[in-house]
């Protein structure tokens, strides 16, 4: 099985370097590339289309809310994990509402940050638990979308069951007998047909509404 391909996007080298260094060790991911500012993160976003992309919200320019919201703009459907010092409520609460798939703080322990990347890498959430509550106010089901589930395709339907199950693009491929690429082009339709920023709203909403449909 192929690695888990990760972006890093951060303005702080030595954290960067530190960060990649410490993925790198971890078997099954691999620090695909990197960027020091968001309008190049975006940039290697869109072309790489990686797996994971941990993302800093307070950098210079172009942060990481304007990033991510750029991104999601762009069609990128890579999960996409927020990584900053920031606890704030609203800072939570506007990177999940612009798409975030997960909010990390830098000063967790080395090896609970890890195991969270971990965890992200595989389709599962990755929150710090001190902010669970906050998460938990941000993603309210709406049951607006119901009706807009008539629009997908069988194939992206299935693609969204195995979401809301936690599975990752890699292991849906193989559960679905089909390409990666086939994978991601099925969660970019399924996203814009439903009118989700990520894959964890979808789950969300899905495993809250699904015995409605």
């Amino acid at each position: 099985m192929n690695d888990t391909s990760i972006l890093l996007i951060d303005d702080h080298p030595l954290l960067r370097k530190g960060l990649a260094q410490l993925i790198d060790e971890e078997e099954g991911l691999k620090v695909v590339a990197e960027a020091g500012d968001g309008a190049t993160g975006l940039k290697l976003a869109v072309e790489l289309e990686p797996d994971l992309i941990l993302l800093d919200l307070n950098m210079k320019g172009m942060d990481g809310l304007e990033t991510l919201k750029a991104m999601r703009a762009e069609g990128v459907a890579s999960r996409v994990v927020a990584l900053t010092v920031s606890e704030h409520k609203d800072d939570v609460a506007a990177m999940f509402r612009a798409g975030a798939d997960g909010y990390l703080l830098k000063d967790m322990e080395p090896e609970d940050l890890l195991s969270q990347i971990s965890q992200a890498a595989v389709g599962k959430l990755a929150v710090d638990d001190r902010l669970a509550e906050v998460l938990a106010s941000v993603l309210r089901p709406d049951a607006s979308q119901t009706s807009k589930v008539d629009l997908l395709t069988p194939k992206e339907r299935e693609v969204l069951q195995f979401i809301a199950e936690g599975d990752a693009n890699k292991v849906i491929a193989r559960k679905m007998n089909i390409s990666e690429g086939t994978v991601k082009v099925h969660v970019k339709r399924m996203l814009r047909k439903l009118d989700f920023r990520s894959r964890l709203e979808a789950a969300v909403w899905w495993v809250n509404n699904r015995d409605r449909k």
